[in-house]
C-alpha cells in the first residue's frame, strides 16, 4: 500500500508500488517529456524499471527520494517528483505527464516539497537544474523562491542551477 508523502490541495505525493515501472515508461514514453532529461530520448520499461529501483534504494539510504504524483480529485497518474542526493546536496527534481502541463502542478508540488524538506530537517539547503532550454522550469523554482547559483555540469551540459536555504527563524 502506498503511503502518502505529502498532500496539497490538488495533488498527492505517494511512495511508489513495485509494479508502478510501466507508469513510469509512459511518463517518459514521448521526446516532449525526456528532451530535458539525461539521454533526452523516450525510456525503454528496463531503463524505467531501473530508475524505480534506484528510487526504492535512495529512499531507504536517504530518507527521501523521488515519488509518485497524483491528482487527490480522481487518483489520476500525473508525474513524479521529490529529492534525491546529488554529491553533497539534495537535488529537487520533478517531471509530469505532457497532459498535466500548464496547470500549475509543477509549481504546486515544488512549493510543497520544498517546505516539507525543511520540516523535515533534511539539510539546510537544496539544489535544483535544468536543461539550459527548459525555460518553463527555470520559472517554476524562481516561483518557489529559489535562487540562482553556480551552475552545474550534467551529461557535459552546463545546466542553470538554483538553491534555497531554509528561511532564518524570526
Amino acid at each position: 500500500m502506498a503511503e502518502i508523502i505529502l498532500q496539497t490541495p490538488r495533488l498527492r505525493l505517494v511512495t511508489w508500488e513495485p509494479d508502478d515501472a510501466g507508469l513510469i515508461q509512459a511518463l517518459h514514453s514521448s521526446i516532449e517529456t525526456t528532451r530535458y532529461l539525461s539521454g533526452a530520448a523516450p525510456w525503454s520499461r528496463e531503463r524505467a524499471q531501473e530508475r524505480l529501483q534506484t528510487w526504492f534504494k535512495e529512499a531507504e539510504r536517504d530518507g527521501t527520494s523521488k515519488y509518485k504524483l497524483l491528482a487527490r480529485a480522481d487518483g489520476a497518474f500525473i508525474g513524479r517528483a521529490g529529492f534525491s542526493l546529488l554529491g553533497d546536496a539534495y537535488e529537487l527534481g520533478y517531471s509530469l505527464r505532457h497532459e498535466a502541463w500548464g496547470k500549475g502542478y509543477a509549481t504546486e508540488i515544488a512549493g510543497a516539497l520544498a517546505n516539507w524538506f525543511f520540516e523535515k530537517g533534511f539539510s539546510d539547503r537544496f539544489i535544483a537544474f535544468t536543461h539550459p532550454d527548459n525555460a518553463a522550469s527555470q520559472r517554476v523554482l524562481t516561483k518557489i523562491g529559489m535562487l540562482p547559483c553556480a551552475p552545474v555540469v550534467i551529461d557535459s551540459i552546463l545546466c542553470p542551477t538554483f538553491e534555497m536555504r531554509r528561511p532564518l527563524s524570526a
